[in-house]
């Protein structure tokens, strides 16, 4: 319900309506209230008063209650006895309903949602797996390792294929990345497998899903993206780190904008509690980190919890739209919880915010929004408008009929898709290395032959040198005798007698010549 002030009118108290400015709706908001006081009608009335102005919203559907929001509402006996009271005139009434996308981790109940493990990061993965610190090293090594490998993680196997390598190979990195030990590793393999056990497996993979499909209207209107959280809850740590995946995702994705007239997408975030449970500190901190610039980016959250004190101080701090409903102060920690969320709200001298906590009844709460400036209002009590669409859940064939509408956006997420498992890529990596080491062996015993083919030849240049050696000095011995006999005269006395003793020094010098190769030869066998 769009009023002329840039504002969403969302409550009606003792001096009109209270709205929320737009350009105040990324300073974020808190909707808290014991079970049953009204906290779901408030959401869906603010979220579809952001859709009808084109702002797209996203949020979680813990019962199967906020379907209804796809559906035209009706006239009933305690609307119409509220018109009045609200100030509307029942002929200018309309009821719709909103464009809503269902959305499902497990993919039973809308289109499936899933991530990598390598996007979800090792310190959001060890907040699902309940990893001890020194577990939680080891996870971070292995991430570190993979990616200067510049190899990806998609799915629960490729992170168990991963482990398993690490084992294998902790030594090699021991001195660059730090200690491995066998026992952390074990240990998140065991953790992966009660994951999987759990189902969780559905939800890591690809194609992962993008950002920017959460930010698209029709036909005007924000589009609600729908997540059916009945089954996911029942994983407290996987349904809110997978939410806070998704506002990671946002802050990380999305550019800087400034303070708008409207935001560019209201993200409800249902049992907030859950996401501060069991979180150390470091994490916190960057929880409150992100919520703190998120809104640069023109995203505004609101919390959804049953106690303000559920969530960290230093987020409460962030959190200028209120909504309280009534809570119930049955124990000391309930007193307690009455009192803080008194005192977080400016004052009205009309009443006593603490009892007025006690006292508000169903669809009734003290409402509180940021002014012009950023500044919180004065409190005031008042009752929540009624939401123009239906009011509770659709039936499984309206389900159906929403989920088959959108046909485009549910075939880029139906199937999941599979490319190079890590296994793959390791075992060729195996491959490689065996390839290249058999390939140096070769070229070694290759180097080796070529060695020892020459130091042979070496060796017959040698035994070849001594036999030509030992053939010249005989027959140098025999053509010397020759000659000297022939000066003497000993032999011959004219041509033909020399002519004759050279053709026999000729033919005795070959002879000679041979049978010594023959002896050198058959030596050097033997």
């Amino acid at each position: 319900m769009y009023t002329q002030e840039n504002g969403f009118y969302i409550a009606h108290g003792p001096n009109g309506p209270i709205s929320i400015l737009g350009k105040m709706a990324n300073r974020h908001g808190l909707i808290a209230g014991a079970t049953g006081t009204g906290k779901t009608v408030t959401l869906q009335v603010i979220a579809e008063s952001f859709c009808k102005a084109g702002v797209p919203c996203f949020m979680a559907d813990m019962k199967g209650d906020l379907s209804g929001v796809s559906q035209p509402g009706k006239l009933s006996s305690f609307i119409e006895k509220r018109l009045p009271e609200f100030g509307i005139d029942q002929e200018s009434l309309t009821f719709e309903g909103c464009p809503v996308r269902f959305y499902d981790v497990y993919g039973e109940q809308g289109i499936p949602m899933r991530a990598t493990i390598g996007e979800m990061g090792p310190d959001l993965m060890a907040r699902i797996l309940g990893l001890n610190e020194t577990q939680t090293g080891v996870l971070n090594i292995l991430y570190r390792i993979l990616d200067d490998k510049g190899i990806l993680l998609d799915d629960l196997k490729d992170l168990r294929s991963a482990l398993d390598w690490l084992s294998k190979h902790a030594k090699e990195y021991t001195t660059q990345y730090g200690n491995v030990s066998t026992a952390s590793i074990g240990a998140i393999q065991r953790a992966l497998l009660h994951l999987e056990n759990q189902g969780a497996d559905k939800f890591f993979g690809i194609p992962s899903f993008n950002i920017m499909d959460l930010l698209e209207t029709r036909d005007g209107k924000g589009i609600l993206s729908v997540l059916a959280a009945d089954k996911l809850m029942l994983q407290p740590k996987l349904y809110s780190t997978f939410l806070l995946w998704l506002l990671s995702e946002l802050y990380s994705t999305l550019p800087e904008v400034g303070d708008q007239e409207l935001p560019k997408l209201v993200f409800f975030f249902d049992e907030a509690h859950m996401l501060f449970e069991d979180t150390s500190k470091a994490l916190t901190d960057k929880i409150e980190q992100v919520i703190r610039l998120i809104r640069s980016k023109g995203v505004g959250i609101f919390f959804i919890s049953q106690l303000p004190t559920d969530i960290p101080d230093v987020i409460l701090g962030q959190l200028g739209n209120r909504v309280q409903h009534a809570l119930r102060a049955y124990t000391p920690r309930d007193q307690k919880a009455v009192k803080v969320a008194a005192e977080t709200f400016r004052a009205n001298p009309a009443f006593k915010t603490e009892e007025a906590i006690l006292e508000l009844g169903t669809g009734e709460a003290l409402v509180s929004f940021l002014d012009e400036k950023g500044a919180p209002c004065v409190v005031e009590r008042a009752k929540v408008l009624f939401p123009l669409s239906q009011i509770g859940a659709i039936t499984e064939g309206q389900r159906l009929d929403i989920m088959n509408a959108n046909k485009d956006i549910n075939a880029k997420y139906k199937e999941a898709g599979e490319r190079e498992s890590v296994f793959e890529v390791f075992a060729r990596e195996a491959e490689a290395e065996a390839k290249a080491a058999e390939e140096a062996t070769a070229a070694k015993e290759a180097e080796k032959e070529e060695k020892s083919k020459k130091k042979e030849k070496t060796i017959w240049d040698k035994v070849w040198k001594s036999v030509v050696t030992a053939v010249t000095g005989t027959l140098a011995t025999i053509l010397g005798k020759t000659v000297a006999d022939t000066i003497t005269g000993k032999k011959s006395k004219n041509t033909s007698i020399k002519d004759a003793a050279g053709r026999a020094a000729k033919n005795a010098t070959s002879a000679a010549g041979r049978q010594i190769l023959r002896d050198i030869l058959g030596n050097l066998t033997k």
